[in-house]
């Protein structure tokens, strides 16, 4: 028999379902909120994790700039000229290493100094009139040499005038014959070939200005002569040079190694780029409008085929076709010195610059194909191979690039270890295209391109003529004496 529930419990239950049902939307709810609350907790922290990124980021840039404040690239740490550094780089920053030798002139060194001639140009003979104890005359008495003392000098400098005159003849034909006047008389008066030939070593060799030129002109040889003369002076005299010019370009390309080089020079107030390749006894220069793989092409369209090209790393002589190419070893050692400051952490940067120079000393030490020699060469090469096999941290982004770099340039880094006429160094293509640099300090900028050019022109001559032990100055004026006849 079933007993039907009272209307009390049917209250009771229903009262206490209702309390369940408004406790579950109440946990609905308070789920809900928790939820909305979890999601704006968790677009909070994304926005954290991104400020936290972005301020990551700025501290390492503020880092690095801290960093370039506290130690500024120098000529000692990078490939900027000595000119640019703002003050005496840090001792620490030298490539040269301490030797034990003293300080000047060293043991078995040659020096020079003023020498009296055996054949002076003039005699004084100074012979005593009287005695000096008591007076009496000594005209009578034969004199005795004692000693001689000469003084070298310059006397005035003179203009000389060479007039040449022309004259005809009559012939009993009655035909008149009249002489001709030799080769560079052309007008009425001009200027010798000695002043030519003088005009442009002060330009080229002793950098002169032109205002400057024409005052030694007119104050040491008593010469007028005009910024503008000197102007077509300097173009009559290119001219006469590019001959030469073209051979000393002939012979650089046949070189079995040649150094490339470049540097940027002002023209009319824009900025334009001298060129350089040399050998030990020749140097090419010439002026161009960029800086760019064009310029080589124009002047070596063929490349260097049967050369080894020595240079400091820029993409056009990379680029350039040569049979060998060999980096500027001090290039990276400096830049490797600001990179160790930069990371002082990463041992990477300090074993590739013990690399560079255990190759260096290994040059210098070992005779080159010594059974010592190509098994030190072996292990040096060998080492290059595990360095590029481990890079630094990525996050030394600097140092990751250079690694980067030399992975690219891993051919070329010690190719004269293999060759032994290839130099390590860059150096003397430095040497080289440095003239131009001294000419603008003093000088200032070239005001029109051709001015530029003559200078390239007649600078390569110079240089060529220095590396060869030869008188400037006597082979500038054999140059302006002769036309050359161009020689293909």
């Amino acid at each position: 028999m079933s007993i039907k529930p009272t209307y009390q419990e049917l209250y009771a239950t229903f009262t206490s379902l209702a309390r369940q049902v408004n406790e579950l939307e109440g946990l609905a709810n308070q789920n809900q909120a928790l939820i909305q609350e979890n999601q704006g907790l968790i677009k909070e922290n994304r926005g954290i994790i991104k400020q936290n990124q972005l301020l990551l980021k700025e501290n390492r840039q503020l880092k690095d700039k801290l960093f370039t404040y506290e130690n500024p690239k120098n000529s000692r740490n990078s490939s900027m000229p000595p000119s640019k550094d703002e003050n005496h780089p840090k001792p620490n920053q030298s490539l040269r290493k301490s030797s034990d030798r003293k300080v000047g002139g060293q043991k078995g060194r040659k020096g020079k100094t003023l020498e009296m001639t055996a054949h002076p140009d003039e005699i004084i003979e100074l012979v005593p009139d009287y005695c000096t104890s008591c007076g009496n005359a000594l005209q009578d008495f034969s004199p005795q040499k004692e000693q001689s003392r000469q003084i070298v000098d310059i006397p005035p400098i003179k203009a000389v005038f060479k007039e040449y005159q022309t004259f005809s003849k009559i012939c009993n034909c009655g035909c008149t014959s009249t002489a001709d006047f030799p080769s560079g008389v052309n007008t009425s008066i001009s200027y010798g070939e000695n002043i030519e030939g003088l005009v442009a070593y002060f330009h080229a060799r002793q950098f002169l200005p032109f205002a400057r030129m024409q005052e030694v002109f007119n104050a040491v040889f008593n010469i007028h002569i005009s910024e503008g003369g000197i102007h077509c002076l300097l173009n009559r005299f290119s001219d006469k040079t590019k001959p030469i010019y073209e051979i000393i370009k002939q012979r650089v390309c046949n070189s079995t190694v040649i150094g490339a080089d470049e540097t940027g020079v002002k023209v009319n107030r824009s900025k334009h780029w001298f060129w350089t390749w040399q050998t030990p006894n020749l140097t090419y220069i010439t002026h161009s409008r960029n800086r760019k793989g064009e310029t080589v092409t124009t002047h070596f369209p063929n490349g260097f085929p049967n050369s080894t090209l020595v240079h400091d790393g820029w993409k056009p002589h990379l680029n350039t076709f040569a049979k060998n190419h060999q980096s500027c070893l001090p290039h990276l050692q400096r830049r490797l010195n600001y990179l160790n400051l930069k990371y002082k952490s990463a041992t990477w940067g300090l074993d590739f610059s013990k690399l560079l120079y255990d190759a260096l000393e290994l040059k210098k030490t070992l005779p080159f194909q010594n059974k010592e020699y190509t098994i030190e060469r072996a292990k040096i090469i060998q080492k290059l191979q595990c360095l590029l096999e481990k890079p630094p941290d990525k996050t030394h982004k600097e140092l990751f690039s250079f690694y980067k770099r030399m992975r690219r340039e891993r051919q070329h880094l010690f190719t004269f270890l293999f060759l032994e006429n290839v130099p390590a160094d860059n150096n003397a293509s430095e040497r080289a295209i440095r003239n131009v640099k001294v000419k603008q300090k003093i000088s200032g900028q070239f005001k029109i391109e051709q001015a530029a050019q003559n200078f390239a022109q007649i600078r390569s001559v110079i240089d060529t003529i220095i590396k060869n032990g030869l008188n400037v100055l006597d082979e500038l004026a054999l140059i302006a004496k002769f036309e050359f006849q161009r020689v293909d």
